[in-house]
């Protein structure tokens, strides 16, 4: 079976940056990107890197989780609002028992978003009320979580164990070659970076734990 269909990304971006009140140009300055590619990656025209997806994500105070949730919109955000007061919000918007994924997922169930540079990220699960991000990652031969080359820091804990494949952890100032088998954990907030120098996929399951 293949995976779900992938959410409308964009769109839910789109309502999120609209509820808080800001112009497309005030979240590409934010991010450091142009707007343009903001407005193709609201438009579906052009799908973010790991990287700018969580800058995105962080910029709105919003999780990388809701835009997951298959709804035709995102809760309405009052403008201004603090981000502890929209985290918490999306966190109560999240305990719809309805959208509990699981207990079991097979892989047909799975929700899948194709992401740039080569990654594609499948959910495996959500429990209400959890701002767990429980992925399976795959990074395509020459694949990286940054389109730029640049590292990404975003809030949370991140722990991550590779299945198959390579992969190179940029983390801080130090580069960590990663084969099956090996594990990693590390605070979000240190710069990092994932990259594919291989011939084939690498694939693993990752675990990041929000902060609220």
């Amino acid at each position: 079976m293949s995976p779900a269909a992938a959410p409308p990304v964009g769109a839910r971006i789109r309502q999120a940056r609209q509820d808080r009140g800001m112009s497309l140009r005030s979240l590409a300055r934010e991010i450091g990107v142009s707007a343009s590619l903001v407005s193709q990656i609201e438009t579906g025209k052009s799908q973010p890197s790991v990287s700018t997806l969580y800058a995105i994500t962080t910029a709105l105070g919003i999780s990388v989780e809701s835009l997951f949730e298959a709804r035709e919109s995102m809760p309405r955000i009052a403008a201004g609002a603090a981000p502890g007061t929209v985290l918490h919000a999306l966190a109560a918007f999240a305990a719809d028992p309805g959208r509990r994924i699981g207990p079991l997922v097979t892989p047909g169930e799975r929700e899948t978003l194709e992401l740039d540079s080569g990654v594609v990220w499948e959910r495996l699960g959500h429990v209400p009320g959890t701002d767990v991000d429980f992925l399976r990652v795959t990074y395509r031969p020459g694949g990286s979580s940054s389109s730029s080359g640049g590292l990404m820091r975003h809030t949370g804990t991140e722990y991550g164990f590779l299945t198959s494949g390579e992969l190179v952890l940029t983390l801080g100032f130090d580069e960590y070659p990663l084969h099956p088998g090996d594990a990693v954990c590390f605070e979000s907030t240190t710069p990092h970076r994932y990259r594919n120098d291989g011939e084939e996929p690498a694939v693993g399951v990752w675990c990041v734990f929000s902060s609220t």
